[in-house]
């Protein structure tokens, strides 16, 4: 792993820990602050950003992002937006340049929609829940040792967000994420009111039936602030429509402090980033993720526990779908 992002790692701290149901969450703290740039939310409520198909036919992995801002924009891997030909959520984190125009990769997140019903994006205030997450951030991380492309594996971003639409009993029109979202408002914003942001924090690591799932962080606690309640509802609404048993225990803290202790152990592979900085896919053993670096600063890192029967869930859903059809 890359020292910057290893030592990043290992001066985390972790705060006390918010529970609510099944879910267990530690605020994240960390000496280090870098706040040079807004969030996409920030720009996008300024009229600093537009957001477009590429061209009138539209590419469903690629968006055009114009940055008026005369300072970066943060687009968050996995934050959605939403509109135009189809919704799509972002496949990486990506440091947007001043006064810019970017193509960037992102996948789709509306399987039964290719028409235009707005010509320009607007924020969903979601991100992908963790499930598509993770996947989509593996299937990148391939696309990037074998095409050297940001790209993801499209079929298995829908195939999760089918998952979750069944989990939920959500039966859209187009097999939009958005509609699982809309679904449970209500149980969403009980966990928002359960773990309130703290002063200075700048993520999450967050556990469920009594494992880690992943965490994030970023560089600014002005920046998290905005970016907290959907962060927290990617982790949340597996919770919700996953079936758990509340036991973080004891041992909570102590597998925390060894999931951080297995990140650091990850392999780094260092690409450039369509935007500022460094792109750094991270692989090792039980954890998947990325991080995004830029003047000798981790501005966000993403890591997910990479659960041995993964697989096996995938596998299992896909022979469920094909025996339906």
């Amino acid at each position: 792993m890359d020292e910057i992002i290893a030592d990043y790692i290992y001066h985390l701290e972790l705060g006390e820990v918010q529970e609510h149901k099944d879910l267990y969450v530690f605020p994240l703290y960390h000496r280090d602050n870098f706040e040079n740039y807004i969030t996409l939310t920030e720009a996008l409520n300024a009229d600093l950003l537009t957001i477009t198909e590429v061209d009138n036919y539209g590419s469903v992995p690629e968006l055009k992002v114009i940055n008026l801002a005369s300072v970066p924009v943060l687009l968050l891997d996995g934050e959605e937006v939403v509109g135009a030909k189809q919704n799509r959520v972002l496949n990486t984190t990506i440091l947007l340049k001043e006064k810019s125009e970017t193509i960037i990769p992102v996948s789709c997140t509306e399987q039964g929609r290719w028409s235009y019903n707005s010509l320009e994006f607007a924020e969903s205030g979601n991100l992908a829940s963790h499930r598509v997450r993770h996947r989509k951030s593996t299937s990148v991380n391939q696309s990037l040792k074998e095409k050297g492309s940001f790209h993801s594996n499209q079929r298995i971003v829908w195939e999760g967000i089918d998952e979750i639409s069944e989990q939920s009993g959500v039966s859209s029109s187009t097999r939009a994420m958005r509609d699982v979202y809309q679904s449970r408002v209500g149980e969403l914003e009980e966990y928002h009111r359960s773990f309130p942001v703290q002063d200075g924090q700048k993520g999450i690591l967050v556990m469920y039936n009594g494992e880690v799932m992943g965490l994030d962080i970023i560089s600014s606690s002005i920046s998290y602030l905005h970016l907290h309640r959907k962060l927290l509802n990617s982790y949340a609404l597996e919770a919700i429509i996953s079936e758990g048993v509340s036991e973080e225990g004891s041992n909570g803290r102590k597998k925390a402090k060894s999931f951080l202790d297995e990140a650091r152990l990850s392999m780094d592979e260092k690409h450039k980033s369509v935007g500022y900085g460094w792109d750094h896919r991270l692989e090792g053993p039980g954890v998947v993720g990325s991080s995004l670096t830029h003047q000798q600063q981790v501005i966000h890192t993403a890591l997910f526990k990479d659960l041995q029967d993964e697989n096996q869930e995938i596998s299992s859903y896909r022979q469920r779908m094909s025996f339906r059809k």
